[in-house]
């Protein structure tokens, strides 16, 4: 299993990583703070005396302005494959009001800022909803269904993903080595060719892992047994991995009640 390009699309605007915002007839890009709402609806804090709030004023006679948001993942590790890179189109509305404080509060889930807090003074949340979506991933762009992204759900992980891959490599990469070996059928020992095995992406369905020599380099990816929840579950279901000695020793390609797996 792996994320489907809806789920990738909402990681990437989550709010996590840094946008540029294209606004029609307008010069732009403008670099954005955005996050997005619970029904991947994309919420933009906007500086008053930003060039971006003047570029967003509707045209007389409308209450919105068409925009694209454009989102580029920053792969967390050297060798590791970028998740893509976004575009999200829409209709932007300034809002006030009930909507604007339903909207900070949103807002606040992924980003509490104390900026929040001078929305309607120095700061204004527009919204917009997504009307078209497409996710460029090496030479293919692949165009995903509005509503499908809408009830797609960001990786529970991507925000934590540096700091676990780090954790990983600093803490753990013994027992990393043994289990990636273990389960691909490599040789493990002194003897081995190569660099040990380095976890260089890491998500809710499992990690992807670069091997190999010095020119010959590749990458497996290994699948968990289910989706995790969130950063806890991802603990107890790497636990047999992280530490063995508490574990029974596992069959080849399974792990006690559950570990990463060749998919």
């Amino acid at each position: 299993m792996q994320p489907t390009p809806a789920e990738v699309a909402r990681t990437l605007a989550a709010g996590r990583i840094a946008a540029s915002a294209y606004v029609a007839n307008r010069p732009g890009p403008y670099r954005t703070r955005h996050v997005s709402d619970p029904l991947g609806r994309v919420l933009l804090l906007v500086s008053v005396v930003d060039d971006l709030a003047l570029a967003l004023r509707p045209v007389p006679g409308t209450d919105d302005t068409a925009l694209v948001l454009d989102v580029r993942d920053l792969p967390p590790a050297a060798g590791a494959p970028p998740l893509g890179r976004a575009w999200i189109s829409g209709w932007a509305t300034a809002l006030d009001g009930a909507e604007a404080r339903q909207a900070a509060l949103d807002y606040a889930e992924v980003d509490p800022t104390g900026d929040l807090l001078d929305v309607g003074s120095r700061f204004v949340l527009y919204r917009f909803e997504p009307a078209e979506v497409r996710l460029e991933r090496e030479s293919e762009t692949i165009h995903i269904d509005p509503a499908e992204y809408g009830a797609a759900e960001p990786d529970p992980l991507h925000h934590l993903e540096r700091e676990l891959l780090a954790d990983l490599a600093d803490h753990h990469q013994s027992e990393i080595t043994d289990f990636v070996l273990r389960q691909l059928g490599e040789p493990a020992g002194p003897h081995r060719e190569g660099p040990p095995p380095r976890v260089v992406r890491l998500d809710r369905y499992g990690f992807v892992v670069l091997l190999g020599t010095p020119g010959s380099r590749y990458r497996a990816r290994l699948a968990f047994p289910r989706p995790v929840h969130d950063h806890a579950d991802l603990v107890q279901l790497l636990h047999p991995v992280l530490w063995p000695a508490r574990h029974a020793r596992p069959e080849r390609g399974r792990l006690n009640q559950g570990g990463p797996t060749v998919p």
